[in-house]
């Protein structure tokens, strides 16, 4: 073989593994970042649960108190827009 081919040869072959090398590296990367979504979606998860459960304990609470105490609602109405 010639030394230009010898040379084509071997720049070709560089580029392919380079290029391997370069596809494999962003499939690695995206797969971290597809994996990172998934965490902050688990903890939106979890933190709306807790939201959800705190609100309930509020409503459960607040119906336990109204079984306990006479609470009446007064409305005043206002007289010429004061």
């Amino acid at each position: 073989m010639s030394r230009a081919a010898k040379t084509t040869f071997l720049a070709t072959t560089a580029v392919c593994g380079l290029t391997l090398l370069g596809v494999h590296y962003l499939q690695r990367s995206e797969r971290a970042q597809m994996h990172e979504g998934v965490i902050r979606d688990e903890e939106r998860s979890r933190i709306k649960r807790e939201r959800q459960d705190d609100f309930d304990l509020q409503a459960k609470l607040k119906e336990e108190f109204l079984k306990e105490q006479s609470v009446r609602e007064t409305t005043r109405e206002v007289e010429g827009g004061k």
